[in-house]
């Protein structure tokens, strides 16, 4: 198992938590959030990266996750309240952060492996407009059927737990399982089927089935990611539907759709960029004068990104490899 490819990503995740700290709460809120929307693209690059496989929709288990913690965490008292179309057998039930946290990778993981079974056995466009048929299911399911959540209306009275040093955490956490999976005989055998899935099928590799896999497991990254979400701010259905899968989607593809390494530097790096740009949009001042972008401009540039970054260098800024820690030469 080569671990220098680990040290780069944890490293970067751990400095941008370090740096986080040195700023006020609202300058880091936007630290949180990047490093949120980091473990959406490593879940991304589970299954994309390592099956070639491109999914639109991988944002629907962030939404289950967030929908599963936040009823989880509604203090039971206000259910009544504030959610009273809720089933009772969800009514009734209260969890703490780290129970929801998990409870939400494991529906994250489930969904996967229910809307998996038929889809895996899709390749190319199909498959990426048949996961973009998930996401929509899933937005429009929990916009509007309000005995499993809020509908239309934001999420309320979610403790607000993911703080700086939980979403540092919850970054570490998807890069180490990410490492471990591709690293695993599982992650080698996917790339197999990537590379040549009628080489992998002659020696007995199970394309459907390492697939499967590879989407469950990143079901489960994203449901987490969807946790950590509905902790940091009150959500809607919108703010986990179309805007965050382009943005993740942009960040991995940017940084390298093929490594982990290039899953989290497009993640940071767009993340920054989306950040800054998000900020112009409610104006900003520089060099003595106020910069105030239309709103929306921050997709418009990100959007202007990928594309160059697509004619220029396909393979992304890191050119999909991994980062190589320099060797010491013998003496």
């Amino acid at each position: 198992m080569k671990w220098s490819y680990l040290v780069g990503p944890a490293a970067l995740v751990a400095l941008t938590g370090l740096v986080g700290t040195l700023f006020d709460r609202s300058t880091e809120i936007y630290f949180i959030n990047t490093l949120v929307a980091l473990v959406v693209v490593v879940a991304l690059y589970l299954f994309v990266g390592n099956s070639g496989v491109v999914s639109f929709g991988h944002v629907a288990f962030v939404a289950v996750g967030a929908w599963t913690a936040g009823v989880l965490t509604i203090p039971a008292g206000e259910k009544s309240a504030l959610l009273p179309s809720l089933f009772p057998w969800l009514a009734e039930r209260e969890s703490g952060n780290v129970v929801s946290l998990l409870a939400a990778a494991a529906v994250g993981a489930l969904f996967a492996v229910l809307v998996g079974l038929p889809l895996m056995r899709l390749s190319g466009l199909a498959a990426g407009i048949a996961t973009f048929g998930v996401l929509e299911i899933t937005h429009n399911v929990l916009r509007y059927y309000e005995r499993i959540g809020p509908g239309t209306t934001a999420f309320s009275s979610v403790p607000e737990t993911t703080d700086l040093l939980q979403a540092t955490i919850g970054g570490l956490i998807a890069v180490l399982v990410a490492f471990a999976y591709q690293n695993s005989r599982f992650g080698r055998q996917l790339r197999a089927t990537r590379e040549d899935a009628a080489a992998a099928r002659a020696v007995g590799i199970s394309v459907y089935r390492q697939r499967l896999l590879s989407f469950a497991l990143s079901g489960a990254v994203a449901g987490f990611a969807g946790g950590l979400y509905v902790h940091l701010l009150p959500l809607t259905t919108e703010e986990v539907y179309l805007n965050l899968a382009f943005i993740t989607l942009a960040m991995l593809v940017i940084g390298g759709l093929t490594s982990l390494w290039g899953a989290v530097v497009g993640a940071l790096a767009v993340g920054g960029l989306d950040s800054l740009l998000a900020e112009a949009e409610n104006g900003i001042g520089a060099f003595g004068r106020t910069v105030d972008l239309p709103a929306g401009s921050r997709i418009v540039v990100v959007g202007a990104l990928m594309a160059l970054v697509l004619i220029l260098r396909p393979s992304g800024l890191t050119g999909g490899r991994e980062l190589r820690l320099p060797r010491r030469r013998p003496a």
